[in-house]
């Protein structure tokens, strides 16, 4: 049978009492498989010999020694067992914090096996983090297991070596023989074992690349089939006028002459739209290449009989929203509408408002659509979209209301995409019949992990930023220095300038941290009455009314407000080219990702900008990481890399859930050369036989028929998900 087969409970195996399953349950195992796959968090190589009297040169004690006798710290209840020992090379202390029950299993005069970490302390060798097992009792390499409760690793070591030895025979191979040949892996039963109790470093090795291997081949093979049946779907692609009429940009000669309508020279080919073409003609500045790569690709998929999927991925201000407006552009020429979803009202209104320069002199019939339109404007409003008086609406998540009809929805728009959760987008998607789907990100993450995560979406990356703007740069700064800070702010805002402070918290004294924490509200007040009281300084968070949002959001962007105070709110949308400075205070509360954009609410104009990252005096090492990395990185790219290194994946999809799997050993970054190599496997293997009818191929179907490594869950618009280190995994 195959490992997941394993639903014998956790109590069949020998030794596991009432107590202990109710210990394992806690802990999520319930069955003999759920035991065999609870992986080692570590591995601890016991077979070398490490006295006593060595502890100082090596990290671990690893020795045999005599108990000698017992002493007790402290009085009545809170006294703590302090258990003396001896090798042949000293004596030592064992402190057993929390750990008294061991003075009726160490008794003096019994030997014992000793691991540990001991220092010098108080004129004695002294542990209070050790390990004691009978003496004789088989060491070498012993694995280290994630615990909870008063799960102990003793414990979970002797019922793991039970559930080996008996149900071991009885588990049957995953993967194909010519796989694991041509790869060098173990097979299944041998590659458990190893993982749980190697007999050598390098046989670890061998089994934890074989385990990994096999969940990113099965996590492949999923993604793989769901991308498949994506494209059966069938639907007649927009039809773009530049494709019978001489409007149409042409293509660019091999020499790369600039084509006409702002297109950036050096693209082989660039085709647009007589709509796009006008539009990109309006424009003050040519396309970047990034951006004129984007629309040919988005351009090519429109066209085609399959419905677009693609993830658009650039840094902060790289011109993601143009290119969405153009392939709406595409969508509505074609004789349908088009739909830009945003995660927040003022991200929602800034695209409204930048839609309604750049497309309604074009001709487009443009509509806002959020949770606080009134009724009576929201009737008329729903109307049009219903009659296809509208071409395009831009909103928040009211745009997958109930009440929500479109005519001919033909494109949807994912703006900052890992806000939304797969039921979310998946609820717009049902709004159109199969309509293309641009999903996009400022928050970059490598190209094999995004193919995964996203299952057969294309990508596209704009890695250029628009020509004029110049790289903001990033300062640190003690919470004790901030007087500097406020200072050059100072001289900023007398050149004209516009600046933002932003703060982790809106008020700390709520939360209960008000000593610690400065927070938007007190801050708003003291910048307004103590550090700039010559300036205009307003307050803005998530709490205030929309309507009172807009209208400082609006008095910010005219510089009739210079300072503005306010919390991550403004991490997205908002683009003031005057604002010059960015202030984050208790920076290193904020992730990576949430810096950079913070970061990159300046540097939108001409002028050179600024930030000031002002950590706490008590930074921890984490801290200091991340702002190090800040501080060294203007590519957006990178630092999404390095966020990745120091979180994994994160929410980088959304985080509504509707079906789970759990990756076991596999790290998706760390193993990223394995994820490319599966991946490669699983779809060639795919493409020869997508129903996995040859012979050879037996194995994976019925692997995925009888014991999926992963419980899925398919349906209109769901996907495939993970849980793994909170990252979620999804097939669209």
């Amino acid at each position: 049978m195959f490992l997941r087969e394993l639903k014998e409970p956790a109590g069949r195996i020998r030794g596991a009492g009432a107590r202990t399953v109710e210990l394992l349950a806690k802990a999520g195992i319930h069955t003999v498989a759920d035991l065999l796959c609870h992986f080692p968090r570590d591995w601890e190589d016991r077979g070398t010999t490490v006295r006593l009297a060595q502890f100082a040169q090596y990290p671990q004690v690893n020795t045999t020694v005599t108990i000698l006798g017992h002493s007790w710290i402290g009085f009545g209840r809170t006294r703590t067992l302090k258990v003396l020992v001896e090798d042949e090379s000293a004596g030592a202390e064992l402190l057993c914090w929390n750990r008294n029950f061991l003075k009726n299993q160490l008794i003096p005069g019994r030997r014992c096996h000793l691991w540990g970490h001991f220092q010098y302390q108080y004129g004695k060798i002294q542990s209070s983090s050790f390990e004691i097992s009978p003496e004789g009792e088989e060491q070498g390499i012993l694995p280290v297991y994630p615990l909870s409760g008063e799960l102990n690793q003793t414990m979970l070591r002797r019922l793991v070596s039970r559930a080996l030895e008996s149900y071991l025979p009885l588990i049957d191979e995953e993967l194909p023989r010519e796989i694991i040949e041509k790869e060098g892996l173990l097979p299944r039963p041998p590659a458990l074992r190893g993982i749980h109790f190697p007999s050598s470093m390098a046989e670890l090795d061998r089994a934890k690349r074989t385990l990994i291997y096999g969940e990113l081949f099965y996590l492949e093979i999923m993604v793989g089939r769901r991308a498949m049946e994506r494209r059966t779907i069938r639907r007649s692609p927009v039809r773009f006028a530049a494709e019978r009429s001489p409007d149409a940009v042409p293509e660019q000669d091999p020499a790369g002459a600039t084509a006409p309508g702002n297109v950036p020279a050096g693209l082989k080919k660039i085709t647009v739209s007589p709509l796009q073409r006008r539009l990109v003609e309006r424009l003050p500045f040519k396309l970047t290449p990034g951006q004129a790569e984007a629309i040919t690709e988005i351009n090519r998929d429109m066209t085609g009989p399959i419905p677009m999927a693609r993830l658009l991925q650039g840094d902060v201000g790289s011109g993601k929203t143009l290119v969405s407006f153009l392939a709406a552009l595409a969508a509505v020429e074609g004789g349908g509408q088009a739909a830009i979803l945003a995660p927040t009202e003022l991200l929602a209104r800034q695209h409204a408002e930048n839609a309604a320069r750049l497309l309604e002199p074009l001709g487009l019939r443009l509509s806002f659509l959020t949770g606080n339109i009134k009724a009576s404007g929201r009737k008329e409003l729903l109307k049009g979209l219903a009659d296809g008086r509208i071409d395009m609406v831009l909103g928040t998540h009211a745009l997958f209301s109930d009440d929500v009809v479109y005519s001919n929805l033909r494109l949807v728009v994912v703006d900052e995409q890992h806000r939304f959760g797969v039921i979310q987008r998946s609820l717009i998607m049902a709004k159109g019949n199969h309509p293309d789907l641009l999903m996009m990100s400022a928050t970059p993450i490598p190209r094999t992990l995004a193919l995964t995560v996203f299952g057969d979406l294309d990508v596209s990356v704009i890695r250029d930023l628009p020509p004029g703007r110049k790289a903001v740069k990033t300062h640190l700064a003690r919470q004790s220095n901030e007087g500097k800070v406020y200072d050059f702010v100072r001289n900023e805002l007398d050149r004209g300038r516009q600046a933002y402070f932003v703060y982790p918290l809106i008020a700390a004294a709520e939360e209960g941290r008000a000593a610690e924490m400065k927070d938007a509200q007190t801050m708003a007040a003291r910048l307004a009455e103590e550090v700039f009281p010559q300036y205009p300084v307003a307050l803005i968070h998530s709490r205030i009314d929309e309507e009172e949002k807009q209208d400082i959001m609006e008095r910010f962007r005219r510089a009739e407000i210079r300072v503005l105070a306010a919390t991550s709110v403004v991490e997205v949308g908002v683009d003031v080219p005057n604002a010059t400075c960015m202030v984050v205070e208790h920076a290193e509360r904020f992730g990576l990702s949430a810096l950079h954009q913070l970061r990159g609410r300046v540097g939108r104009g001409s002028e050179q900008s600024y930030c000031f990252l002002v950590y706490s005096d008590d930074l921890t090492q984490d801290g200091k990481t991340r702002l190090k990395v800040m501080l060294e990185h203007t590519d957006g790219f990178v630092i999404a890399e390095e966020d990745l290194k120091l979180r994994g994946p994160g929410q980088i999809t959304g985080i509504e859930q509707s079906g789970y799997l759990s990756l076991g050993l596999a790290d998706p970054v760390r193993d990223a050369a394995e994820l490319e190599k599966t991946r490669r496997e699983a779809f060639s293997i795919l493409e020869k036989d997508p129903g996995l009818l040859f012979p050879e191929h037996l194995l994976i179907a019925e692997v995925l028929k009888k014991a999926p490594p992963f419980a899925v869950t398919y349906g209109p618009g769901n996907g495939l998900q993970n849980t793994w280190k909170n990252t979620q995994f999804q097939v669209w």
